[in-house]
C-alpha cells in the first residue's frame, strides 16, 4: 500500500468508528435507531458498488422501525455487550472485512486468477478434550498442531489478499487459548471467532477476550440436556450453559454451533430451546446439516426431505422480519440461495486443518497444497481450488449447493482430476467412499428441492 492509500484507508476506518461509536453512545440512552441511519449511509457510501440497492433498502427499513423486532435486538446487544468489543469486532469484521477487504479480495481474485476468501477457518490443534459423536473432527486424530509462527504467516499473508477474518476450528481450538489471544493481540485489524465446547472457558478467558476485544466465540449445542449429553458426554450441556452465563455476566456477546439430525432437528429449532438460548444472552446461532464425513459416519442422521423442508422453512421463520425470534440464524445448507451456492474452494471460505492442509472445506478433506510447503496464495491456487472456482455454483438450484451432499457424482471427479489427495489425519477416506454415501439422500432431496425451489422462484 502506498502512503497515500495507507492514508486513505486510515481516514475511512476513523470516519467508519466515528459512525459506529455514535451508534453505540445513541445505544445507552435507548435510541439507537436514529444512529442506526447513519450506519446504513456509511455502509451504501463505502460497499454501493457491490451490494444491491435492495439490501441498503431493506436496512433502512428495519432502521426505521424503533419499536421492531430487529431494533430490540439491535438494543438487546447494545445493552448487554461491552461497547469495547462492539466496537471493535464490528470495525474489523465489517470494516475491515465486509468492506475494504471484500473490495481488495475481488480484485486480487480477478489479478491472480483464483478465489480470494473472506474467511479462513484454521485448525490450531486436533487434539480434543471431548469426542462426540457425529462431529468430523472426531475423525482427525489428535497428534497434529499449527505453530503460531506458522498461523501468524498464513494471516499475515491473508491479510495482503484483503482476508481480515479468522474462525479457528478443530479439535478444540481453546487448548490453544494463549496463542489465540497472541494471534488476536498482533494482528488488531482482524476479526476473530472459534467453534468451542465451551468447557476451558473461564474467568481468565474472559478477561483475555475483553483486553483484545476483537474475537468471541460459538459454543456447541445439540439441543436439551439428554439429547445433547447423548453425543458430547454426560455433564457437557450444564457446563456449556455455565460458560453462557460467566460471559454474559463479563458483557461478551457469544453464539452457538448446532449441527442438526434426523432425530433432533424439531428440538434445536423449537420455541423452548431458542428461548433458553437467548436467556443466556446468545445473539446468534450458525446451524450445520449433519455430513456423513468419516469411514464410520451414521447415515440414519441424515435427514429426510421432509426434515429438511421443515428447516429451511423455519429457519426463515426464527429470523424473519417479524414474528420468529430476536435471534439471527444462518442454516448454510439451505441459505444457499442467499450466497450464491457453494462458498467453499476459497469462495467465501476455505479449510486449514492443524496438519497445514488447505482444503476447500470442513467436511471436504482432500487438498492438494499445504501451508508448509507453499505460501497462502499458492495454496488458494491449486487444481482443486480452481476446479471449484470453475464449477460453481455446482447446481443451479442453491438448495443443492454441495458438490458432496447434494451432488455427489461431483466430488469423486474434482478429486481425480486435481490430483488432490486424502487430508483425513486417522483415517483416509476415498471421495467415492464418502460420496456413496450421499447418493440415496441426494436422490430423495432432488425432487423436493426442485419443487421448492420452483414455488420460490417461478
Amino acid at each position: 500500500m502506498t502512503l497515500m492509500e495507507k492514508a486513505a484507508h486510515a481516514a475511512e476506518r476513523k470516519a467508519f468508528e466515528k459512525v459506529l461509536e455514535n451508534f453505540i453512545q445513541k445505544g445507552k440512552t435507548a435510541d439507537a435507531a436514529s444512529a442506526a441511519q447513519d450506519l446504513v449511509d456509511m455502509a451504501e457510501k463505502i460497499q454501493g458498488s457491490v451490494w444491491k440497492k435492495e439490501s441498503f433498502e431493506v436496512l433502512r427499513m428495519i432502521a426505521g422501525q424503533p419499536d421492531g423486532k430487529w431494533a430490540h435486538y439491535v438494543q438487546r446487544i447494545l445493552d448487554e455487550t461491552d461497547p469495547y468489543i462492539l466496537r471493535t469486532f464490528l470495525t474489523n469484521a465489517v470494516y475491515e472485512g465486509g468492506f475494504r477487504g471484500y473490495q481488495q479480495a475481488q480484485k486480487n481474485a480477478e489479478k491472480y486468477g483464483c478465489n480470494i476468501p473472506w474467511l479462513i477457518l484454521m485448525d490450531p490443534t486436533s487434539a480434543c478434550n471431548m469426542h462426540c459423536t457425529g462431529c468430523w473432527a472426531a475423525e482427525y486424530g489428535h497428534k497434529q498442531s499449527l505453530s503460531f509462527e506458522e498461523m501468524d504467516r498464513v494471516l499475515t499473508e491473508a491479510k495482503a489478499l484483503g482476508t481480515h477474518a479468522c474462525l479457528f476450528t478443530g479439535g478444540e481450538p481453546l487448548l490453544r487459548r494463549k496463542d489465540i489471544i497472541r494471534l488476536c493481540e498482533k494482528h488488531r485489524d482482524m476479526a476473530f471467532h472459534a467453534f468451542t465446547n465451551g468447557t476451558l472457558i473461564d474467568e481468565e478467558f474472559c478477561r483475555e477476550m475483553l483486553h483484545v476485544g476483537n474475537f468471541f466465540v460459538s459454543i456447541s449445542v445439540e439441543g436439551f440436556e439428554a439429547a445433547n449429553d447423548g453425543r458430547r458426554g454426560q455433564g457437557h450441556f450444564q457446563k456449556a450453559l455455565d460458560a453462557m452465563d460467566l460471559m454474559h455476566s463479563h458483557r461478551i456477546p457469544f453464539g452457538v454451533s448446532i449441527c442438526y439430525t434426523s432425530r433432533n432437528y424439531k428440538v434445536v429449532t423449537s420455541d423452548e430451546f431458542l428461548d433458553l438460548l437467548i436467556s443466556k444472552g446468545c445473539i446468534f446461532a450458525w446451524y450445520f446439516h449433519y455430513m456423513p464425513v468419516g469411514l464410520n459416519a451414521d447415515t440414519s442422521l441424515l435427514l429426510t426431505p421432509e426434515q429438511r423442508a421443515y428447516m429451511k422453512d423455519r429457519v426463515r421463520e426464527i429470523r424473519g422480519i417479524t414474528g420468529g425470534k430476536e435471534l439471527y440464524c444462518i442454516d448454510f445448507q439451505n441459505d444457499g440461495e442467499f450466497a450464491g451456492g457453494c462458498v467453499a474452494g476459497g469462495r467465501i471460505y476455505c479449510h486449514i486443518n492443524a496438519a497445514g492442509d488447505v482444503e476447500p472445506c470442513v467436511f471436504i478433506h482432500y487438498s492438494g497444497a499445504n501451508i508448509r510447503e507453499k505460501s497462502f496464495l499458492e495454496c488458494l491456487q491449486q487444481p482443486l481450488f480452481k476446479l471449484y472456482r470453475k464449477g460453481q455454483p455446482f447446481n443451479g438450484n442453491h438448495l443443492r449447493p454441495c458438490p458432496m451432499l447434494e451432488n455427489p457424482e461431483l466430488l469423486p471427479k474434482l478429486v481425480a482430476d486435481s490430483g488432490a489427495h486424502s487430508t483425513d489425519l486417522e483415517a483416509p477416506e476415498s471421495a467415492e467412499h464418502l460420496c456413496a454415501k450421499c447418493k440415496e439422500y441426494a436422490a430423495h432431496w432432488k425432487p423436493e428441492a426442485e419443487k421448492l425451489w420452483a414455488e420460490d422462484h417461478s
